[in-house]
């Protein structure tokens, strides 16, 4: 009995003499990989801050290049973004080219696109408003400062960016609508142009004399409203109507959101309703006439008794 005990005893020493051996045998070979390739470590670790240096001094300059551009913010910060990221990568695949990782390398890019791949079918949403706020940052109709319509919503464009689109309402208030909402639905933008036109409608009475209306009407907005070159003032009878003879009128004024709509409406009633009492011109209240023709009444008498029981 003590006899097998002895040789297990043995047996298990000459195991842990065996394991410390290949460990030890192990770490020399780490250590002695570790000294032949120090100097490639050390030109890649160098190499890789070196390309860190790069990207974040050179994306300053390409990002005062675009602020001395025209390009609105939002292509500026997409612009840099993608530089420095572009940039950064050059230089880790440019350190792990240089430590001979290839397979490293190759198992990285395999791995990302599985990763990508996935996470691409978990944000579709989300990368769609991504890729739409990339188009609207190049969209030269679309800029910070302009006044839009769109999605039932109308207000100044405040902020771009990858996922949304924030205005600021006539109230003050700020909606935020996804990219893709912009990209997929019509928009209207006051800003662009610096003047639009102009509607108005309005009516007289059925006494009125329609030629002179007109003449009356052209020279109080004209007076109001210089008309430029290519422009004019257009002025249409559109119904007889319950209780006046109605019309619309054209012109054009500076435009540039919907306040600016509602100031030149407003002095617009104002010169016109001016010029209609200089000139004596009614613009009727509806009014009904109720005619139930000749004859259509009679006299009755009505005999009104008591019945008293009896």
């Amino acid at each position: 009995m003590l006899s097998f005990l002895t040789i297990k005893d043995e047996h298990m020493v000459d195991q842990a003499k065996n394991a410390w051996t290949n460990l030890t045998d192990k770490l020399y070979d780490w250590v002695d990989s570790l000294i032949m390739n120090l100097p490639n470590f050390i030109i890649a670790v160098l190499v890789f801050i070196l390309f860190l240096i790069i990207a974040k001094y050179s994306s300053r300059i390409v990002n005062k290049l675009f602020q001395k551009s025209s390009a609105q913010d939002s292509i500026r910060t997409i612009s840099v973004k993608v530089y420095k990221a572009v940039i950064i990568l050059l230089g880790m695949f440019l350190s792990l080219g240089i430590l001979n990782l290839n397979t490293v390398l190759t198992s990285i890019l395999g791995a990302a696109g599985v990763v990508g791949l996935a996470v691409g079918f978990a944000l579709q949403g989300t990368l769609h408003n991504t890729f739409a706020g990339v188009i609207i940052s190049f969209i030269p109709k679309l800029q910070i400062g302009d006044w839009i319509e769109t999605n039932d919503f109308s207000g100044f464009v405040i902020d771009i960016n990858l996922r949304s689109v924030i205005i600021q309402t006539a109230d003050q208030n700020l909606v935020v609508i996804p990219n893709s909402k912009i990209v997929d639905a019509p928009f209207k933008n006051f800003s662009r142009t610096p003047r639009g036109r102009v509607f108005l409608e309005c009516g007289v009475g059925y006494e009125s004399d329609l030629e002179s209306v007109q003449k009356i009407t052209e020279k109080a907005i004209k007076d109001a409203f210089p008309q430029r070159n290519g422009e004019g003032i257009q002025f249409f009878y559109t119904e007889f109507g319950n209780s006046s003879i109605n019309y619309l009128v054209r012109f054009w004024s500076d435009v540039a959101n919907q306040a600016d709509v509602y100031m030149a409406q407003h002095k617009a009633v104002l010169a016109i309703k001016s010029a209609y009492n200089e000139h004596d011109i009614n613009i009727p209240f509806p009014i009904r006439t109720l005619d139930f023709g000749k004859n259509k009444f009679r006299s009755e008498t009505l005999d009104v008794r008591n019945i008293q029981d009896s």
